[in-house]
């Protein structure tokens, strides 16, 4: 199950010429594929594109109808792999995951497609996770544009513009035999707005026709001598025609007035219009509708860059301003060719006055902007003074919240045992991996030395190998559902039986993959009417190979998660050991399971819901529960004996029930502080008189205590 549903949503899909469409950007982008007559679909998802992938199979009746054909691919590769049916036939493909660990899977498969070139159009949708919220090493895409010589597409965020280039990015691509990148970064995704919609097209020629009249071109094969002609043929051929069709289809924009009395103007990546604007609404040089004072030239096409247009645009201007968000600078670095290239005289004004690194926030692009004009524009630079600031950042009024397990996420127990196996066994080398069991290398368990890939922990791993007499231990790697079959079956595990490696590899199960939102798998033990999932992990454990495998189909019983690691660490046995560690993403389960709930609720029916609590009187307040729990509902609260300093330990009202903070108790050797209770919603006549006789009871007793400990304060 995803965590979103788009079911509703994409009925918005079938609007058809003049109808207004509103919504967010991810289904812009879809009903752009759709008017723009793709053939087939693909990608993978991570954020911030998981969600255009939840779109994509919630819409797979329409797509079909269509004659579209969808498949959520197995990894980034296996998407890009799918751009082969576009090389030898006029069929337009789109793929879509995110950049740029995405791009990196891919890679192979990109430099296949963008060194033969295409014959249909070819689509690459790059969620660009850059900046604030990022989860990612900071890198960018247009790196890999260059590199490869494909197309770069960052719009204006607009669902117009958004639109607009989805169909433009397969004419570019057809015009130039050149596969088109269209980048989209967060804000872009999840923004909402309006379009005026086109009808949806049945593409000329399916997937199903083109396979029934196969066609074949060697010239378009990388293999000698013909790869030797793709570098000719990209420079001669399709990088004019590229540079052409952006000209002369004037893909990027132009605002405000020709020339300012300054001298001055500013050149902006598309993908950042929308926050320059609001810098200079915010010193006074724009209005909220993008009236501009100064000359700008909006890049949303940022590769190849234009030369005719870049010198027209400098041609008479004593400085221009570029914003390029990221490092290196090469759109800069670009610039100053071509103005050299043009003979002119403009100063080309960008990292000296901006950050090298991080986000281009409105704030941001303000400050850099006030140097320029101080330094450029000085008649320009009071209104500096004039302007309101902007308000103080909302931020730091919150208190800091850092990155950690969802309450009552089953993953928390494993780490749990492992701390618990570490004190008795000791520290052992942890290979981490992609995904929710990545936050584990954070407090309270601070557990793990590396992270290389997504379902790359066993691979992380294979170098430690221990040897008779050197005293080493066997290595753990994590490894989540996702992780495994996206990559870890073949490079962690198979590797590992291959090599004899003697490590132990966790592969937690999920049920989906809970970490991009709640997609089936292979695993996946819900019924799928488009895909086939309950293949079990520990078959495909097996069929590769490893021999010493365990299972675990409830990951909150501690005792049991403690001793098969201690298992697996301390057996005389070789090879690799796999343990599968299965229980449902508590996130997830809580959004189904909240809904019935409520239904039943509203329907006057029983409803029974556990927590747990502590026993204020008999926890020592040692806190260990909490140390090595980290559960967001495990807090603590003032001691309320007064002969007592420290706090003692509290289960707040968002505790699901899940029962860790009572099992690490127990298994910790702790204290009996902790009680499960069992709140009933509607209860029967005899709940509510054995209720009311326990409470009376109960009550008397507390009367007794506090009498007691009132006596002993004095």
């Amino acid at each position: 199950m995803a965590e979103r549903s788009f079911k509703k949503e994409v009925l918005k899909l079938t609007a058809g010429e003049g109808e207004v469409f509103t919504g967010e950007g991810i289904l812009a982008v879809t009903k752009g594929l759709l008017q723009s007559g793709v053939a087939y679909v693909g990608g993978y998802q991570g954020s911030p594109i998981s969600h255009l992938m939840d779109v994509f199979a919630d819409a797979n009746d329409l797509l079909e109808s269509l004659g579209v054909h969808f498949e959520a691919s197995a990894s980034e590769a296996t998407a890009a792999a799918m751009l082969a049916a576009s090389v030898n036939y006029p069929l337009r493909g789109a793929v879509a995951w995110k950049s740029v660990v995405g791009t990196n899977v891919a890679s192979d498969a990109l430099s296949n497609v963008s060194s033969g070139g295409v014959t249909g159009g070819a689509l690459v949708i790059v969620g660009e996770d850059y900046g604030e919220g990022s989860s990612i090493m900071q890198e960018r895409t247009h790196a890999f544009a260059m590199k490869s010589q494909m197309w770069l597409i960052d719009p204006r965020p607009n669902l117009p513009s958004i639109v607009d280039s989805v169909e433009q990015g397969f004419r570019l691509s057809e015009a130039s035999n050149t596969p088109v990148m269209l980048q989209l970064r967060v804000r872009s995704c999840h923004m909402t707005g309006s379009f005026v919609a086109k009808d949806n097209v049945r593409p000329p020629l399916t997937v199903g026709e083109a396979a029934a009249s196969p066609v074949r071109d060697t010239d378009r094969i990388v293999l000698p001598p013909a790869n030797f002609l793709h570098e000719v043929e990209k420079i001669e051929k399709r990088w004019p025609a590229g540079i052409a069709y952006v000209r002369d289809n004037k893909l990027n924009e132009w605002f405000g007035p020709e020339e300012s009395e300054e001298g001055i103007g500013l050149i902006v990546q598309g993908g950042l219009y929308n926050n320059l604007n609001r810098a200079m609404e915010l010193i006074g040089l724009a209005d909220s509708y993008g009236v501009s004072k100064l000359p700008i030239y909006c890049l949303n096409v940022v590769y190849p860059i234009i030369p005719e247009e870049v010198a027209a645009f400098c041609k008479g201007k004593r400085a221009v301003m570029i914003l390029e968000e990221g490092q290196p600078e090469f759109i800069e670095h670009e610039l100053n060719t071509l103005i050299r290239r043009a003979e002119l005289d403009t100063r080309i004004v960008g990292k000296d006055m901006l950050p090298r690194s991080g986000e281009y926030t409105a704030d941001v692009i303000r400050k850099g902007l006030a140097k320029f004009l101080e330094a450029y524009a000085p008649a320009l630079a009071p209104q500096l003074e004039a302007a309101n600031p902007l308000p103080a950042p909302v931020a730091k009024e919150i208190p800091q919240r850092p990155a950690g397990f969802c309450t009552g996420c089953p993953e928390r127990p494993i780490f749990t045992a492992m701390k618990l196996v570490e004190r008795e066994l000791g520290p052992t080398h942890v290979s981490a991996d992609i995904g929710c069991h990545l936050f584990s290398i954070l407090p309270p368990f601070n557990i793990g030395n590396t992270t290389m890939g997504y379902g790359l922990g066993a691979a992380g791993a294979s170098a430690f190998k221990p040897k008779e007499g050197e005293g080493s231990k066997r290595s753990i790697a994590i490894m989540g559902d996702g992780g495994f079959w996206h990559n870890g079956l073949t490079s962690g595990v198979g590797n590992a039986v291959f090599n004899k490696d003697d490590t132990v590899t966790m592969i937690i199960d999920n049920g989906y993959s809970a970490a991009t939102g709640g997609q089936d798998i292979l695993s996946s033990r819900a019924e799928n009417a488009n895909r086939v999932t309950k293949n079990p992990i520990t078959k495909a454990v097996r069929g590769v190979g490893a021999k010493w495998v365990r299972e675990t189909h409830r990951t909150y019983d501690l005792k049991g998660m403690t001793s098969m690691l201690r298992e697996a660490l301390t057996t005389e046995e070789k090879g690799p050991k796999v343990i599968v560690a299965q229980s449902e993403c508590m996130l997830n389960k809580q959004r189904r399971e909240k809904k019935a709930t409520s239904a039943k609720l509203k329907a006057g029916e029983r409803v029974v819901r556990e927590r747990f609590g502590v026993d204020s009187d008999t926890c020592t307040g040692d806190h260990s529960c909490i140390r090595l729990s980290g559960c967001p509902s495990l807090t603590i609260k003032p001691n309320p004996d007064p002969l007592r300093q420290d706090p003692v330990a509290h289960v707040e009202n968002s505790c699901v029930g899940c029962g860790l903070c009572g099992e690490v108790s127990h298994a910790a050797v702790l204290c009996p502080s902790f009680y499960r209770a069992q709140i009933v919603a509607n209860p029967g006549k005899f709940e509510r008189f054995k209720a009311k006789v326990s409470g009376a009871i109960m009550a008397r007793w507390q009367a007794g205590a506090d009498k007691a400990r009132a006596a002993r304060a004095f």
